[in-house]
């Protein structure tokens, strides 16, 4: 099996990281994995297709924000918090604090009452 690429963590970039935080499906599996920890990717609740998802890991492994390591058939995923925060101390806190302030499409709906 090929090897992944993970950047060492003095060579992650801000704007990569920012690149790959701007996409709200992206935001949402850093966030489940903040919440869950260790997870395979497709536990993650994202309803999106694989071959999408498959590109949203890639992103987020290659702008070193998650480290994936594969088991059998499965890649199992894993934020990068101590490489995260000694390279931009308290941003991944900030990003993850910021978003579960935010209510879903589902939430806005429940108390909306729209069914």
């Amino acid at each position: 099996m090929k090897s992944l690429y993970h950047p060492e963590t003095e060579t992650i970039s801000l704007s990569n990281v920012l690149y790959a935080l701007s996409d709200p499906i992206r935001r949402r599996a850093v966030q489940t994995l903040g919440a869950c920890g260790e997870s395979p990717c497709g536990t993650l609740g994202l309803d999106v297709a694989k071959s999408n998802m498959s590109y949203h890991f890639r992103v987020l492994r290659e702008a070193g924000i998650i480290r994936q390591r594969s088991e059998g058939t499965q890649r199992i995923n894993c934020l990068r918090r101590e490489d995260l925060d000694a390279r931009f101390p308290g941003l991944l806190g900030a990003i993850l604090l910021a978003d579960a302030a935010i209510p879903t499409p589902e939430q806005t709906t429940a108390v909306a009452g729209i069914h």
